[in-house]
């Protein structure tokens, strides 16, 4: 409802009768989001991201080793098909 005040396609009036909610409470929500926006949406999140997909990769790259030493080493016992 913010982004649709925001965008400005459809007056505060007839979001708020369309969302059977009052004016004010739709510009408080506009407000907020529009002072709120660069938080919810900005740099700090992605960084978190950034750390988090180094340690999935990590993790990823782990078990890739894992497997691929469990495989011999049941290949060779003969308890493991080559074909898999």
């Amino acid at each position: 409802m913010a982004v649709d005040a925001i965008k400005g396609e459809k007056t505060l009036a007839e979001l708020a009768k369309l969302h059977d909610v009052h004016a004010n409470q739709i510009v408080d929500w506009k407000n907020q989001l529009l002072e709120r926006a660069a938080s919810v949406f900005g740099a700090e999140a992605s960084s978190a991201r950034v750390v988090n997909l180094k340690e999935l990769h990590a993790k990823i790259g782990q078990l890739a080793l894992e497997n691929d030493f469990l495989a011999g080493a049941l290949t060779k016992a003969g308890m493991l098909s080559a074909k898999r």
